[in-house]
């Protein structure tokens, strides 16, 4: 039978860093072995769910590229794939259990349960739940129910030892006697994560369950569920956590951990699959960056590392940067002229020439590691004006003969022909000799003139790309500023 695998993201948040590298394993073992990719929302929880939440976790996952082959908005066999739908799935779980005897209904108050915790910890020993309702005759328990008590299920634990083996940490075993009697169905008749995740696998036939570390406390009980429901018990790999720099795990104190977060922030989506894949996993070679498709086809869960991942921004905006330069610059014009748009400067005519503007695009990205520094650096040649860093004028305007040799330049530039780099270049330079100054000092006046700034790309690809109207306006506009300061 072909692997069937679930990602089943609770929407009390949007979907963040950790949830779409579990996500991503998913997907890629799925692809990688021709089998099923379920996606089901776990929002039992109706409180703090919201469809806000669920549209942001689809936007993240659709963003990434991992299509699901059933679940919200693509259906399947085995819909509803919302948990809030399936309540009554888990009540006939519920009912089943009673009447086999491995769950028992529990009229325990939460009062008597606090107490009975804080009575252990007291006494500096660790508490889980004493059983006092497991040994409740029929009549006693038909008497509650009479009174109108309210009554949880919790699932009765076998004495013994429970196991199974991991695709990453290998053979896992637990003593019994150390996980109590938990809820499987709340009083007010909604059931517990456990049972909810277990009946869904079961009922969904899900035979992989890659999901985070931190649920490995939680296998113990869903495997005593499945053989309870006589079910197979599935494949668990529990890959490891993502930790920030500083060694803690993942959190919002470490910046943005929304993936849609970072799509503002100006990453590519393969770039972050890519980065993804590589938290806890490795092809098993020295290979770092990789397509899509070289990631499905050297996915393995042996190939998941036990020890934590630890998420480096630094890494990221390089693999992003690498992204960037290698794409067609078709497809970065694609990606960069929304970004433009959502900035203001999408209206420059630099931007509606095609030719000029991946002329533009392919100088500027050199320079930057995500999209949105491309606004940063695009702007100086894209805004209508130009503003000039007062550190900048300081610099290179600090006497007036400059001034004056900028506007020899832009006579001697209202003549050059053809307008290319290596005329323009001979311009400049041959106005510095004749001028009696540095190359270099006219240079970066005129960077100044051009863009307001002290650094920029290179000053004669730049003069060719602005075109010569454009490149004296500029001149004169610096001129033009310069007189009205004095």
């Amino acid at each position: 039978m072909a692997p069937r695998v679930r990602f089943a993201p609770s929407p009390t948040g949007y979907l963040h860093v950790g949830g779409a590298r579990t996500a991503l394993f998913n997907w890629l073992y799925a692809r990688q072995a021709g089998g099923t990719f379920v996606l089901r929302i776990e929002d039992t929880d109706a409180e703090r769910s919201s469809d806000d939440m669920v549209t942001g976790i689809l936007d993240g996952l659709r963003w990434l590229g991992l299509d699901w082959d059933e679940g919200p908005e693509v259906g399947g066999a085995h819909t509803p794939y919302f948990q809030s739908q399936r309540l009554d799935r888990y009540r006939a779980a519920v009912a089943s259990l009673l009447e086999s005897g491995h769950a028992y209904r529990c009229y325990c108050t939460p009062e008597r349960l606090r107490a009975e915790r804080e009575r252990a910890e007291q006494r500096g020993e660790a508490w889980q739940y004493d059983r006092a309702c497991l040994g409740l005759t029929d009549e006693e328990r038909r008497a509650r129910d009479a009174a109108g008590a309210p009554s949880a299920v919790r699932f009765r634990v076998r004495d013994g030892h429970t196991a199974f083996d991991d695709a990453v940490h290998g053979r896992i075993e637990f003593d019994t006697a150390n996980v109590e009697d938990f809820v499987i169905l709340r009083s007010d008749g909604l059931p517990t994560y456990h049972l909810s995740v277990v009946v869904d696998d079961v009922e969904m036939r899900i035979t992989d369950v890659i999901r985070g570390d931190d649920h490995i406390s939680n296998t113990p009980k869903h495997v005593l569920l499945f053989e309870a429901l006589g079910a197979p018990v599935p494949r668990f790999a529990h890959v490891p956590l993502i930790l920030g720099a500083d060694k803690k795990r993942l959190s919002k104190r470490h910046g943005a951990t929304s993936v849609m977060e970072y799509a503002r922030q100006g990453y590519l989506p393969d770039a972050m699959v890519n980065f993804l894949a590589l938290l806890g996993w490795s092809p098993g070679d020295d290979r770092e960056l990789m397509t899509r498709q070289e990631l499905v086809e050297s996915f393995s869960l042996d190939k998941i590392s036990g020890g934590n991942a630890v998420f480096n921004t630094d890494k990221l905006d390089w693999m992003n940067a690498q992204y960037l330069s290698r794409m067609p610059v078709e497809q970065l014009a694609g990606h960069a002229q929304p970004v433009l748009r959502e900035a203001g400067l999408a209206d420059s005519p630099l931007v509606g020439d095609r030719v000029a503007f991946e002329r533009l695009l392919e100088l500027l990205r050199p320079r930057i590691k995500r999209l949105s520094d491309l606004v940063e650096q695009a702007r100086p040649l894209l805004a209508s004006s130009v503003d000039y860093e007062a550190e900048a004028l300081e610099k290179h305007f600090s006497s007036d003969e400059m001034a004056g040799h900028i506007a020899v330049l832009a006579r001697t530039l209202a003549d050059v022909r053809p307008f290319d780099e290596s005329h323009v270049e001979s311009a400049v330079r041959g106005t510095a000799v004749d001028r009696a100054i540095k190359a270099g000092a006219l240079i970066h006046a005129v960077r100044v003139a051009l863009t307001g700034r002290t650094a920029s790309p290179g000053l004669f690809e730049m003069m060719v790309l602005l075109g010569r109207e454009e490149t004296i306006a500029r001149l004169s506009a610096l001129l033009t500023f310069l007189a009205a300061r004095k």
